[in-house]
């Protein structure tokens, strides 16, 4: 008997906007003897990424760098 891991989320604040669904270790590709640590690591990446579907969210982030001189401050 496979292990199986259930995917849930509800918005406090947009009623109606929830979801659950149930996968098997073997359908998200998650070996069963996984170390615990690695195992929730993955778990947290594969759930962040059903939300984001299941919302049709798209996001990126941008870090922007200034250089750590001007043209004013090399001499």
């Amino acid at each position: 008997m496979s292990k199986t891991i259930t995917f849930s989320f509800r918005s406090s604040k947009y009623e109606g906007t929830e979801a659950k669904e149930t996968f098997t270790f073997e359908n998200l590709g998650i070996d069963e003897e996984m170390d615990n640590n690695l195992l929730k690591v993955e778990i947290d990446k594969l759930f962040q990424e059903w939300v984001s579907d299941k919302l049709n969210i798209s996001y990126s982030i941008v870090i922007d760098e200034e250089n750590a001189y001007s043209s004013d401050d090399s001499q």
